[in-house]
């Protein structure tokens, strides 16, 4: 038995390195927290999952510095239509192709092994984030001072353990850390077969488009998602009477595409059967146990919203731990992230049922209701982002719960890259501002309309004079008035939130 006190040291291990365990690493990282990262695969999975993630995931790959790195292996989205049996739309869901309040586009395309290699070596930047790779996971001990992790070096069978102050499963669906946890599912209802088909064209295929279709089929729903480079991908429902592994053989997966395609405009890169699923874990924390990503909720893809979800838990957790490990935060700052991402995330994916139901056609008016009906036309569907639920918000404020946006600096950068991973106060102008000094000692940065344009139209727009943003960029509270600004600032400066350092550029 190995002796407690000389076990290797982590402030947080994180199970799994997928794209939530590597921006949730990425983040640790950014605010000088000893982490270790744990996965049980020797490389990143070759094959694409996600395709889409939005704004407000670019701008948390934009917070870790990465975001220069990743903006080549993607595409701009125009959006998604819905389709009848007769290819009539019955649903138009055009994205922008403007930049949004975030500071970049609403709707991005990528290819998932690409975005995982950015996001895995961006580890390298930081000298206390380790990973270790096929490392398999099976206990841990909690006590009340720390979390014994055990582990399998799967590439040569040698049984390893270190200590750490908290553990994060961001491992999937099959969670083994919300196994330890204890936590059940809530299950929201959504359980579908669909057959996924990745193809990489030989030529070129214009007409199939750059927009998402959702053929709402009632004999064979279907979707078309057009990838990077000459990616696409097709998802078709699995009827109840078919088996999964004959309909995924490769002479029913192009009998299945020949309305689109034959053999000579493509390969077949993949053909599996899924089954898309809609749950929410119970119990998203357990004393020094947490969950992010699919361990904590899973969603059927209509939305696109499944990674989002996940990098949005990383966003909201990281400066919480980062608080709690340094010593600024009681442990119970960590109950909040739960109350303020569950109802956040349940919300967008009983919006995505509903579409699933628009898809199928066995619920088309629950789904058109999503959308705002225009006489003539396809019925326009615009998604608003959730508000958080409760938590450190201060909800009887203006704004509170909602993302605040990004401006423009006067040198041309985003505001972000000033401010960093940190808290915001948002004024007109700092000169007239009671509390420089508290809120330089509570690590809080300030971002004045001198420094960056529209802050103060903003402000106005909103009939506030000051609003307070979070490291994950959620608004904690606004001011109307000096009153208010103080009690605003009193509220926060006690907590010495977290100074973390700036993200150095990816190599």
């Amino acid at each position: 038995m190995q002796d407690k006190s000389a076990l290797e040291e982590f402030d947080v291990v994180i199970v799994g390195r997928g794209p939530v365990g590597a921006t949730l690493a990425n983040l640790l990282g950014l605010c000088g927290i000893r982490t270790l990262v744990l996965e049980r695969e020797a490389q990143t999975y070759h094959l694409p999952r996600a395709v889409h993630f939005d704004d407000e995931c670019m701008r948390v790959f934009q917070t870790i510095g990465l975001a220069d790195a990743i903006l080549p292996q993607v595409i701009l989205s125009p959006g998604m239509l819905f389709l009848d049996a007769n290819g009539k739309m019955l649903l138009d869901w055009s994205r922008p192709q403007t930049l949004t309040p975030m500071g970049w586009h609403l709707s991005y395309r990528f290819h998932q092994p690409d975005l995982e290699d950015v996001l895995i070596g961006g580890l390298a930047r930081w000298p206390h984030v380790t990973l270790r790779s096929r490392c398999d996971v099976f206990a841990l001990d909690q006590h009340e001072d720390g979390v014994r992790v055990r582990y399998e070096d799967l590439s040569n069978g040698k049984l390893g353990e270190v200590r750490a102050g908290y553990v994060i499963g961001c491992d999937g669906a099959r969670s083994l850390v919300r196994r330890f946890i204890g936590s059940g599912m809530d299950d929201l209802g959504f359980h579908e077969r669909w057959l996924v088909i990745d193809v990489l064209l030989k030529r070129a295929r214009d007409d199939l488009g750059d927009y998402s279709l959702q053929h709402c089929d009632p004999k064979r729903p279907a979707t078309y998602v057009r990838g990077t480079g000459t990616r696409r991908r097709w998802e078709i429902t699995v009827l109840p009477h078919e088996d999964s592994q004959d309909v995924a053989q490769p002479a029913k997966v192009w009998e299945l595409l020949s309305r689109w395609l034959t053999p000579d405009d493509a390969d077949i890169e993949r053909a599996a059967v899924y089954t898309f699923h809609s749950a929410i874990a119970q119990q998203w924390r357990s004393g020094r146990l947490l969950l992010a990503g699919d361990s904590a909720h899973q969603t059927p893809p209509f939305l696109g919203q499944g990674m989002c979800a996940g990098i949005r838990d990383a966003v909201n957790l990281a400066w919480k731990l980062a608080s709690v490990v340094r010593g600024d935060a009681s442990a119970d700052l960590l109950d909040t992230y739960q109350s303020e991402r569950l109802p956040h995330v349940r919300e967008f994916i009983e919006l995505a049922i509903r579409l699933g139901g628009v898809i199928n056609t066995k619920a088309i008016e629950a789904g058109l209701a999503a959308g705002e009906a225009r006489e003539n036309a396809p019925v326009k569907l615009e998604v608003k982002k959730p508000l958080l639920g409760p938590g450190l918000v201060l909800g009887d404020l203006p704004l509170a719960g909602h993302l605040a946006p990004q401006f423009m600096l006067s040198d041309r950068r985003r505001s972000d890259d000033r401010t960093g991973y940190r808290h915001v106060l948002l004024v007109e102008t700092a000169a007239a501002l009671p509390s420089r000094l508290a809120l330089s000692q509570a690590g809080i940065e300030i971002l004045a309309g001198d420094d960056a344009e529209g802050v103060g139209d903003w402000l106005r727009g909103h009939g506030i004079i000051a609003a307070l943003a979070r490291p994950d960029r959620y608004i904690r509270g606004t001011a109307r008035n000096e009153t208010e600004l103080e009690r605003l600032i009193a509220a926060v400066a006690p907590a010495n939130p977290i100074t973390p350092a700036q993200a150095p550029s990816a190599a």
